[in-house]
């Protein structure tokens, strides 16, 4: 398994590369396909959020779909900390997802769930409800995955090569030009496109969790149209396809 450290505006000593590998190790046990992981380290440099300048990224990738989980902190050892924790959970759901539950039987996929009809099915617990779109909540025919783009921000303003907590050496030249000071609400302020095979609801569910997104929008295999998966309360998920 291959462990990539890099840092977008820090130097990365070696002691924390040798940390990270420890750290991910562990993950090995949930999903034996990654068969690489990229960290990125991030020192955000806004005035206002100091308690959280230090951004960590991890994204593992394999012969499964991607997984993703960012955190931030005070400096790079708490957010990584966060962060692994946060794709342990993602991937520990995942795999329960894929386990028998107690022995006995296979978990009920979002596809048997959702046909069911409007009759209440039996005694499970539906996965999965199924809704029409409305006017104001339709998707729009893009293949574009779910944007919660998270954005922290760091402390002070530093010097070029300036050191950090930690050994690590600020590589930032200058102030950014989106510190937020002159952002005006209600702008689109970012725009993501990917490209996409079909894939059943149950695949898309588990991109979902490995991303740790609320929806996912996907080329539903059997419905041949886009489709959304979602996340509802009490551990259901819901599925909005256009009409």
């Amino acid at each position: 398994m291959d462990i990539v450290v890099k840092g977008r505006n820090v130097e990365v000593p070696e002691h924390y590369r040798q940390h990270v590998s420890e750290k991910l190790d562990r993950l090995e046990r949930y999903d034996r396909k990654v068969i690489r992981y990229e960290v990125e380290l991030f020192h955000e440099r806004n005035r206002r959020q100091s308690k959280n300048c230090q951004r960590v990224e991890i994204t593992g990738r394999g012969k499964g779909p991607a997984m993703r989980a960012e955190a931030s902190a005070g400096d790079f050892y708490a957010a990584l900390d966060a962060a692994v924790s946060k794709l342990e959970n993602r991937m520990r759901r995942a795999h329960d997802r894929r386990k028998v539950h107690y022995g006995r039987r296979v978990p009920e996929s979002v596809a048997e769930a959702t046909a069911g009809g409007s009759d209440g099915g039996s005694g499970g617990t539906a996965t999965a409800v199924m809704e029409a779109p409305t006017e104001t909540g339709a998707v729009n025919g893009r293949a574009m995955s779910s944007a919660a783009d998270t954005v922290s921000a760091d402390g002070a303003i530093r010097l070029p090569s300036q050191r950090l907590d930690d050994g690590f050496e600020d590589m930032t030249v200058g102030d950014r030009g989106d510190s937020g000071d002159d952002h005006e609400p209600g702008r689109i302020v970012r725009e993501k496109q990917h490209s996409s095979a079909p894939m059943t609801v149950d695949e898309a569910l588990s991109e979902m969790e490995l991303v740790g997104h609320d929806f996912y929008l996907f080329n539903d295999a059997d419905a041949g149209k886009p489709s959304v998966v979602y996340r509802r309360k009490g551990f259901d998920y819901g599925v909005i396809r256009l009409g």
